[in-house]
Formats: C-alpha cells, structure tokens, sequence
C-alpha cells in the first residue's frame, strides 16, 4: 500500500453557493474552557466565572462567554471552509438566540451564501457563509455570516 494524502481542505473552485457543511466535529464546553478564555480577554463579567454569583441569574449557572462561542464555532468551520484561507475578512450579524452553559456541546453548519473573484488578488477568491453553531439539543446557540479570502487551487503555499 502507498501513502494517501490527507484531507487538504477546500479551495475557492470548490464552492458553490447553496452548498451546505455539516461540520463533522463537536466539542463539549468545560468549565476551564469559559474561566480561562474570559481571564485571558479580561472580561471581567462574574456571569462566566463565579458560580455562586451566576447561580442567583436567571439562567442559575454560568453562561459561556460569547467571544469563545464564536471562536469555537469558528474552529469547527475550518476543515470545511478555511482550510486553505488567505484571510479572514470578518464576521457580520453576529447573534446569541439561546445561552450556552459549561457542559454543553457545540455542532456546527454553514451555507455559502456567495462566492466572487477578488477584484484586487486575482490567486484567490471571497466565499461569505452563514454559519450557525448548536447545542446537543440541536437549539442555535450562536449565527453569523463570515467572509473569507481563499486561494484558489494551485495558489496556495505548499506545505
């Protein structure tokens, strides 16, 4: 048997407006995971970080910080989108519909909503997708449309 490559990533020919990724991992939320993101960005709002003050919020116990959901969600996109990115344009109509708590598990989607040529690099190319991350219950957690610059294939720097 020879060597097979490993899954490279998408590039820009690969998609296709409509497409949709069922993002194939998930990852569960720890209570460290939500401590050390929101200390590391200094956010300094007890909601994240002290159990006894968020036991006394409607929500009764900590909710995750809502930076580290869109990273998270972002991470989980990338074998599927990003892979083969050039950069990240930004992030736009960024929501929370529902509170996401330490112990839950994140799952992701995405739909390319659009793809163009870039007007100024012609070795890539801008993909915008809608990306929403759910809980295990499969309840939105968090949406948001994402642009990104990806090489076209051939373009990319080799690894």
């Amino acid at each position: 048997m020879g060597e097979k490559p490993g899954w490279q990533g998408r590039f820009f020919e690969d998609f296709e407006v409509g497409d949709i990724y069922r993002h194939v991992l998930g990852r569960t939320i720890t209570t460290t995971d939500n401590s050390w993101f929101t200390q590391l960005t200094m956010n300094t709002n007890p909601i994240h970080v002290d159990h006894h003050y968020a036991a006394k919020t409607e929500f009764g116990r900590p909710l995750v910080n809502s930076a580290f959901t869109l990273a998270v969600v972002t991470g989980l996109s990338v074998s599927d989108l990003s892979q083969n990115a050039f950069a990240n344009l930004g992030w736009e109509k960024v929501r929370m519909p529902a509170p996401l708590f330490e112990g839950d598990t994140v799952y992701a989607w995405s739909e390319v909503l659009e793809t163009r040529a870039s007007r100024s690099r012609p070795n890539v190319g801008i993909i915008r997708v809608r990306t929403v991350g759910t809980n295990q219950h499969e309840v939105p957690v968090i949406e948001l449309e994402r642009s990104i610059m990806v090489y076209r294939r051939g373009h990319a720097p080799t690894r």
